[in-house]
C-alpha cells in the first residue's frame, strides 16, 4: 500500500483526528482520579504489574486505533498511479458539425441537427480506440471538444450542442480550418475530418477550398456530408407573436464545393437525404483503415477506504475479545 499516492475525496473529516489526543488527555486525568494514596514502610511485598493488569490501557489503545482508521476511512482516501504511456489501434478523427438555424429543418427526424448528433454518438461508441474531437460551426467556429480518448466526456459535450450557440450563418471554411488546426500536430498516421453541413458557405474569412488545401498539406483526409432531402424541406420560422411555424423552403447544399473539398484531400463526398442514409454513411466511414497511435492516460482513482474500515472492524473485534474474555476480571 503506497501512501505517497493517496489523496482524499473528503479531507474535512481528517480534522476529527484531533479527537484522538483529546481522548488520551481525558483518560490520563480520569485515571489519576481513580488512585488513592497509602503510606507503607516497604514495597518489597508489592508485585510488579503483570501484562493482564495493563488490560485497560490495551483496550483503550485498540479503541483509539479503530476510531482513527474509521475517521480516515470517512475521508475517502484514493490512490492513483502516475501518467503512463500506452499504444492503441486507431486514428485521429475530428467531427466538424454545422449548427446553423437551417439544421433545425425537419426533413430528417426529429430534425437535421438531432439526427446528426444521434448518428455521430453511435459512431463514437463504435470506435473506442480512436482519439476523437468535436468542432462546431455556423457563422463562426470553435472547438467544443479537443482530441480525446475519453469518449464519455466527448459524448456529454456532444449532447450539449444546439443551434444558436454561436452567430448564425454557414462558415464551412472556418469549420474545416479549425478542425485542421486540431489535427495538424497529430502524430497519427491517419488523420480524418468528418465535415457535415446543410448549406452554402456564406460566412467566415477562410474559403472552403483554401482550408481544404491546408488539410491536404498536413495529410488530413476530409469526408464531407451534405444533409438534407431533395427539393423542399420544412424550416422553422418565428412569428412576431413568439410562436414557431414551418414553411417549405428549397434545400440548397453546395455539393460542388463539398465534392471539391473531399477530392482535394483524398476523401469522399456523401449526401444524406434521410436518417437511414446518414447512418449508412457513418457505417461506411467506420470502415476506415486504422493505425497505431500513442496515448497518454492517467489511471483511474482507486477507493482505499474499504481496507481501512476492515482494519477498524478487526481492531474492534480484538477489543471485544479482550474486554469480554482476556481481561474480563479487571475491566
Amino acid at each position: 500500500m503506497n501512501f505517497n499516492n493517496w489523496t482524499f475525496a473528503n479531507p474535512e473529516f481528517l480534522f476529527l483526528l484531533a479527537i484522538i489526543p483529546l481522548l488520551w488527555v481525558w483518560r490520563f486525568f480520569y485515571s489519576k482520579r481513580q488512585f488513592s494514596s497509602l503510606k507503607i514502610s516497604s514495597i518489597q511485598s508489592i508485585k510488579s504489574k503483570t501484562w493482564k493488569e495493563n488490560g485497560k490501557f490495551i483496550i483503550f489503545l485498540l479503541r483509539s486505533l479503530a476510531l482513527c482508521f474509521i475517521i480516515i476511512g470517512f475521508a475517502r482516501p484514493q490512490s492513483s498511479s502516475s501518467w503512463q504511456d500506452s499504444t492503441t489501434m486507431g486514428i485521429d478523427i475530428i467531427i466538424s458539425m454545422d449548427i446553423s438555424g437551417s439544421m433545425l429543418a425537419q426533413d430528417l427526424k426529429p430534425d437535421r441537427l438531432e439526427a446528426s448528433k444521434n448518428v455521430a454518438l453511435d459512431f463514437i461508441s463504435a470506435r473506442p480506440n480512436d482519439r476523437m474531437g468535436l468542432v462546431i460551426f455556423s457563422g463562426e467556429s470553435f472547438t467544443q471538444c479537443p482530441l480525446t480518448t475519453d469518449h464519455q466526456v466527448l459524448q456529454n459535450l456532444f449532447k450539449d450542442v444546439k443551434s444558436g450557440m454561436i452567430e448564425d450563418g454557414t462558415a464551412i471554411g472556418m469549420g474545416l480550418a479549425t478542425s485542421v488546426n486540431r489535427l495538424k500536430d497529430s502524430q497519427a498516421i491517419s488523420k480524418v475530418v468528418i465535415l457535415l453541413t446543410d448549406g452554402v458557405n456564406n460566412k467566415g474569412s477562410i474559403p472552403p477550398l483554401t482550408a481544404a488545401k491546408i488539410a491536404q498539406k498536413f495529410g488530413i483526409r476530409v469526408y464531407t456530408i451534405g444533409v438534407g432531402t431533395e427539393g423542399f424541406a420544412p424550416y422553422p420560422f418565428k412569428t412576431p407573436f413568439g410562436t414557431t411555424i414551418y414553411q417549405d423552403v428549397e434545400v440548397q447544399i453546395d455539393e460542388k464545393t463539398l465534392q471539391d473539398i473531399a477530392s482535394t484531400t483524398n476523401g469522399k463526398y456523401f449526401r444524406a437525404t434521410s436518417n437511414k442514409a446518414l447512418k449508412e454513411i457513418y457505417l461506411e466511414i467506420d470502415e476506415l483503415e486504422r493505425s497505431k497511435i500513442d496515448v497518454k492516460e492517467f489511471s483511474k482513482k482507486n477507493e482505499e477506504f474499504r481496507i481501512l474500515i476492515m482494519i477498524a472492524l478487526s481492531l474492534l473485534l480484538i477489543e471485544f475479545y479482550c474486554r469480554k474474555f482476556l481481561f474480563k476480571s479487571i475491566t
